[in-house]
């Protein structure tokens, strides 16, 4: 995917096309997530998708020709947005929000905003 964002953004930006990535931060609450990952456990420690639908809306409504060939992270576009309040998108507050793999262990979160890593065993389960 980062090739393909690179790639494209390089090749559409002077026809006004941006090309950027979106990830989670945490486990979205999917059948992906419950089938695959931990089941009902898994899906309380993730956000709804609304979080991803409300950042995707954040970047489509950027300026095509000044915002390409990023890669964004749903929490961290929201923040850039003027959302500080992430509570609303968790499935069950009392749960701690599990990290999406894909996130880099180095990336910081915006404030407010904690995770857990994903258990070893649902990463193995993932990779085969």
């Amino acid at each position: 995917m980062s090739m393909c964002v690179l790639g494209l953004s390089g090749e559409l930006k002077s026809a006004g096309i941006a090309v950027n990535a979106l990830w989670p931060r945490t486990t979205i609450a999917t059948a992906a997530v419950g089938n695959l990952l931990g089941g009902e456990a898994m899906m309380r420690a993730s956000r709804t998708p609304e979080i991803m639908g409300d950042a995707a809306h954040a970047i489509l409504t950027r300026p095509s020709r000044e915002f390409t060939g990023q890669f964004c992270i749903d929490d961290k576009v929201l923040y850039a947005s003027g959302v500080r309040d992430f509570e609303h998108y968790r499935v069950d507050p009392s749960v701690p929000l599990m990290s999406d793999f894909f996130v880099p262990d180095d990336d910081v979160p915006p404030p407010g905003v904690t995770v857990q890593a994903l258990p070893s065993v649902a990463v193995a389960q993932t990779s085969r």
